[in-house]
């Protein structure tokens, strides 16, 4: 699965009262846009894994996100 970022992006996600809030600026959003296509199109079982190692900002919580059926 190939997935590509749009330079300049900045992801945050966090988890608030029981609710994921992820905010983006714009070429975050792009990014998060091609990945979910990319992944819609993949195999099931194939996940993308976001965290402040890779790719989201400090202080924000891990996030996984999965193809089923």
């Amino acid at each position: 699965m190939n997935i590509e970022w749009v330079d300049g992006f900045e992801i945050k996600a966090v988890s608030q009262n029981g609710e994921i809030v992820i905010s983006a600026n714009r070429e975050g959003l792009l990014s998060l846009a091609k990945h979910l296509t990319a992944l819609a199109d993949a195999e099931p079982g194939n996940h993308i894994h976001y965290d402040v190692f890779n790719s989201l900002e400090n202080g924000s919580s891990g996030l996984i996100i999965v193809k089923t059926n």
